[in-house]
């Protein structure tokens, strides 16, 4: 029984990025769906792409917690996911911070919901015109220190720089 503890903790202790990965990603997806609901929220096309990134995050972590070959590969793709996370939150966070009369002034990329843009568009065409935003992704709906925008860059600038250096550890061993 002692012995079964002790190799749990070492596995665990041995997977713990992967494990913190899957939870945290799964957590934050979890989090923005229960705020949306409890506060009404309506979250614009860009915020729905990044709960998609995050769970792109939280999928290639399980994979990566499953299957160990792979494993200079899984973390080169959280970094990759990571880096469009952060391009898509700098465009939010840059959207909310514009003047009234430069909000006015956007295209109307957010008004549509993801699923049509990319059903209408396809998936790239989607996505572009997604990212364009629009007056209804400049709206702060939800504060807590800092908006969602900013906690998703947080979050995803901590996934990067945390994969990247699991893999710089991975090559020099």
């Amino acid at each position: 029984m002692f012995k079964k503890i002790i190799k749990l903790i070492k596995n665990i202790y041995s997977n713990y990025f992967e494990i913190a990965s899957f939870v945290g990603a799964t957590s934050i997806i979890l989090i923005a769906i229960l705020l949306d609901n409890v506060l009404n929220l309506r979250a614009c096309p860009l915020c729905i792409l990044t709960r998609y990134i995050f769970g792109v995050i939280a999928i290639i972590s399980l994979i990566d917690l499953l299957v160990k070959r792979l494993d200079i590969v899984n973390k080169l793709l959280i970094a990759a996911a990571a880096v469009y996370g952060i391009i898509i939150s700098q465009k939010l966070i840059y959207l909310q911070n514009l003047s009234p009369e430069e909000i006015a002034m956007l295209p109307m990329g957010c008004d549509m919901p993801l699923q049509t843009q990319i059903e209408y568009f396809g998936l790239f065409g989607g996505l572009a015109n997604a990212y364009k935003g629009g007056p209804t992704c400049a709206e702060e709906s939800w504060r807590f220190v800092f908006n969602f925008a900013e906690w998703g860059l947080i979050f995803f600038i901590i996934y990067l720089v945390s994969s990247l250096y699991k893999v710089k550890n991975k090559l020099i061993k």
